[in-house]
């Protein structure tokens, strides 16, 4: 049964365009400049992981953001326990920012029903979203599914792209480098149900600047369902990168180049 059509919501300010393409251009296909340089000021990055949890995930880009000279706070969170859920999830969050000033919260799959209620905690400065969940304000990440189409636009693609029904590797690990794979063998955690069922109580997305980043070739939440999404619950153009659901490390100096080219002083809220 369709969810009956909601009015759209006006644009964020996040952009509609991105940065000129060298080759092959392609409509907001997102490209960063060949190194980081360091920036005069001192940003901090907050980075929310997706199902599991595990803030391994975001390690490669991690280090990009350092190495540029800024504060990055990489999120560990309960994923796996049952008792936990997005209250706690954001609790784990808004502590471990503490008294810092976030300039740029940053939420991975999954991580995108935790983002809305951090934002409702504590000043943000700008929000980007990464191969993320979109929620509407009282939806669960288990009807979201229903709610966006997702599963329908899962099959299609992979009819499409012929790599046939879904599999952990097939889906998720496809285009990452078989080392990396295996280091993140010990950090792999399998997401509690209470997180599916928790309501994203939050009143509305908030009025800072929002970007959504997609990888081209996510198999998870194939490219064309983040465009809808985005458009239809944010009313913003996703910017893409080159590789799939787990971008961070699959293409981690982009993502982190991304950040720093898009991160810029924009009005807390």
């Amino acid at each position: 049964m369709k969810r009956q059509t909601r009015p759209r919501p006006s644009k964020r300010s996040g952009s509609t365009s991105t940065m000129k393409q060298a080759s092959n251009p392609q409509p907001n296909a997102a490209v960063a400049p060949e190194s980081i340089s360091l920036q005069s000021s001192v940003l901090t990055f907050v980075l929310i992981p997706g199902a599991g949890g595990s803030a391994w995930v975001w390690s490669r880009v991690t280090g990009f953001l350092r190495e540029a000279g800024h504060e990055v706070i990489a999120v560990d969170l309960p994923g796996d326990d049952e008792t936990a859920g997005l209250p706690c999830y954001t609790e784990v969050v808004v502590d471990a920012i503490g008294s810092r000033s976030t300039d740029v919260l940053v939420a991975g799959s999954l991580g995108g029903f935790t983002a809305p209620l951090v934002c409702e905690r504590v000043p943000v400065r700008e929000l980007v979203l990464v191969n993320a969940m979109i929620p509407d304000p009282g939806e669960t990440a288990r009807d979201w599914w229903s709610h966006t189409g997702a599963l329908e636009a899962q099959e299609e693609a992979a009819r499409v792209g012929g790599y046939g029904p879904f599999d952990v590797d097939r889906y998720f690990l496809h285009d990452v480098d078989a080392e990396i794979a295996a280091e993140g063998e010990s950090y792999r955690r399998v997401e509690a149900d209470v997180a599916f069922q928790s309501p994203c109580d939050f009143k509305a997305w908030p009025a800072v600047k929002t970007r959504v980043l997609a990888g081209a070739d996510d198999r998870f939440f194939p490219i064309g369902l983040q465009r809808r999404v985005a458009r239809d619950r944010l009313g913003v153009e996703v910017d893409v990168l080159p590789g799939g659901h787990l971008l961070p490390l699959v293409q981690p100096r982009l993502v982190a180049d991304y950040l720093l080219q898009t991160a810029g002083p924009v009005e807390a809220c």
